[in-house]
């Protein structure tokens, strides 16, 4: 005899609670440690993140949405064959840099007067890895608007913006062309990345990087940097924590490619559908702590896997601070979104590892996809 539905639920239950304080198990053949820094190289989608199984997570997980509303084109066309996982360039830390817009020139360093501009002239000046530059759709500071009446422009020497510096989670406020060297050398350069440790956290209230090692399972160990300097802001500059959870940042940009321009809006209105009702939805505005802020970003390639996906989701506990994991998915239609809210963003968990894992890392393991 089958046991009864309130049992099955228990079980369910009881399984997932489980799962969500275990990681994957490690191996020398899907696991690779021959990082100079010590960490692992996931070699599959399973090693990386954890994946939704109906045992663990209840049927629900194997099904789309069937109440989804919003669709994307009647001719849409992406490519659907290549192997996605382990083809990214890994990155170390993400700039992203509010504009108020949703669509850039193709090369958005090629926007005159912007701050991207600055900040490919002086990628010289960045140390500790690659630095992901991204244009968003983050409101202008003051409530200034796309279109300026005073006929300057959203760009030029003295229009102050915001940048959100992650895996940091946070904003500098206040940045002008001229200030992003300083930027770079006073703030960037001294963030954590996304291989380094979230235990040691700055006097100064920035995280910072930490003696990083891994166990032969896997397990990583870390040490204070107490010898780091103190963080130097440029004149002008202000610090300030992002408030969200979880973020998710969508490719909009249609002069890269129409599908990303396209896919874009559609996603974010599945998103919003599903949260809402958790009570997690933050928009443009909205910066009551917690919840998810989704933002509109410019091209990160891949653009023929419309719609790309980042989620980055903020680590918990004492003494961590920062980004713990950036899940990057792609292929993403609207009828995935309630199960990516449900599971990924929730969880931390990827409900369609071959078809839609481009890659990520997971800072409180040690893992990456690079």
């Amino acid at each position: 005899m089958a046991p009864p539905p309130s049992t099955r639920k228990m079980t369910t239950f009881l399984r997932a609670i489980t799962s969500r304080f275990t990681t994957p198990s490690a191996s020398s053949s899907d696991l690779t440690s021959l990082r100079s820094d010590g960490l692992l190289t996931a070699k599959t989608p399973a090693r990386l993140f954890p994946t939704t199984t109906a045992e663990v997570d209840g049927e629900d997980c194997l099904h789309d949405c069937e109440s989804c509303s919003t669709h994307l084109p009647r001719k849409w066309d992406i490519d659907e064959d290549d192997k996605l996982y382990g083809n990214i360039k890994g990155w170390q830390r993400h700039l992203l840099v509010a504009t108020g817009k949703t669509d850039w020139v193709r090369d958005v360093e090629d926007e005159k007067g912007s701050v991207m501009e600055a900040v490919g002239k002086a990628a010289s000046a960045v140390q500790g890895g690659r630095l992901m530059l991204s244009a968003s759709n983050i409101p202008l500071p003051d409530g200034r608007e796309v279109s300026d009446e005073d006929g300057m422009g959203i760009y030029g020497p003295e229009r102050r913006t915001s940048v959100l510096v992650l895996p940091a989670w946070k904003w500098v406020d206040g940045v002008r062309p001229g200030d992003v060297e300083g930027l770079i050398k006073g703030v960037v350069n001294t963030a954590p990345t996304n291989t380094s440790s979230l235990v040691a956290v700055r006097t100064n209230g920035i995280p910072n990087g930490a003696t990083n090692g891994t166990a032969s399972n896997g397990d990583t160990h870390s040490e204070p940097d107490t010898s780091s300097p103190p963080l130097t802001l440029p004149p002008g500059l202000s610090l300030r924590p992002c408030t969200h959870k979880y973020l998710i940042l969508l490719c909009s940009q249609a002069t890269r490619d129409a599908r990303c321009g396209q896919s874009a809006p559609l996603i974010r209105r599945e998103l919003e559908r599903h949260l809402r009702p958790l009570n997690l939805y933050r928009d443009l505005h909205d910066s009551r702590p917690g919840g998810v802020g989704i933002y509109f970003i410019s091209h990160v390639g891949g653009h023929k896997y419309s719609a790309n996906m980042m989620i980055y989701r903020r680590a918990e506990g004492h003494e961590i601070d920062g980004a713990g994991q950036c899940i990057w998915l792609a292929r993403v239609r609207p009828e995935d979104c309630e199960n990516i809210v449900r599971y990924t963003v929730l969880q931390g968990k990827v409900v369609k590892p071959e078809r839609q894992l481009r890659g990520g890392f997971d800072r409180e393991r040690g893992v990456v996809s690079w």
